[in-house]
Formats: structure tokens, sequence, C-alpha cells
């Protein structure tokens, strides 16, 4: 049964894909020292639903939809493509990394409700309640 209609929780992210951090050049990671869009260029909504987990605007072509099987893990922490001093000195910058079996996104790096000032995001939050959702 697909439950699209009903949400669970929702938040604004932004995000990238490993292959997208590992092809930036140190500029843009200097840039990212005062804004992290410089880095995670993909924006949207994430929303949770009953069934799915929808990043909206993660391409020209529209959203990427996962499903709890599509998703292997879920974690929060520093990388060595986005690592402390990018995500600020507190842990709570350390990006959401969801490990999945779609092809176009295997590895996606998300900041939930990132706040630039403070380098801070929900993203732990977001973590325990995907692990939550996965295990049904």
């Amino acid at each position: 049964m697909n439950e699209t209609g009903t949400s669970l929780a929702e938040a604004d992210y932004i995000g990238a894909t490993a292959h997208e951090l590992s092809e930036k050049r140190a500029a843009a990671k200097i840039a990212a020292g005062i804004s992290q869009k410089t880095l995670f260029q993909r924006r949207g909504r994430i929303i949770l639903h009953p069934d799915l987990l929808v990043l909206t605007g993660w391409s020209p072509n529209g959203e990427l939809t996962l499903t709890r099987t599509d998703i292997t893990t879920a974690e929060t922490r520093f990388t060595h493509l986005y690592g402390r001093f990018l995500g600020g000195l507190l842990n709570a910058g350390r990006p959401l990394i969801l490990h999945t079996t779609h092809a176009s996104a295997d590895e996606v790096y998300l900041l939930i409700n990132h706040r630039d000032f403070l380098e801070t995001t929900d993203d732990r939050a977001w973590q325990k309640r995907i692990d939550r959702w996965r295990r049904g």
C-alpha cells in the first residue's frame, strides 16, 4: 500500500552524492567555509512517508524516492569527503550519510535544516528517525 500522501516528518535539506563531493576542488572546499551550499548543490525537502523517503528537487528530473530496502545504512559521521574542518568543530555538523542501493545515489550526504553560522543540523535526529522507520 502506497501512503505517500501522509507525511511522518519533513524538513529542508542540502545534499550531494559521495561522487560529487570527491570531485570538489580545493577552491570549493575553501568557499564552503563561508557557505556549505558550495559543496552541497542539491536542495529541497526531505519527506518521510510511511513507505517512502523522498528528496524533492534532487535532480532536474525530479525527486529521489527511496524505500526501506533501498537504504542499507544511515549514519552521521565525518569522512575524508566531508570532515570536521568543513562541518564545524562540533559533532552537530556531522553529515547524515545514506548508503543506498540506488544506482545514481549510492552514497548520499545530507545536511538537514543546516544553520550556516552555527554549522549545526538536525541530522542526528533524522538518523534516528530513519533507523526506526527502516525497522518498520
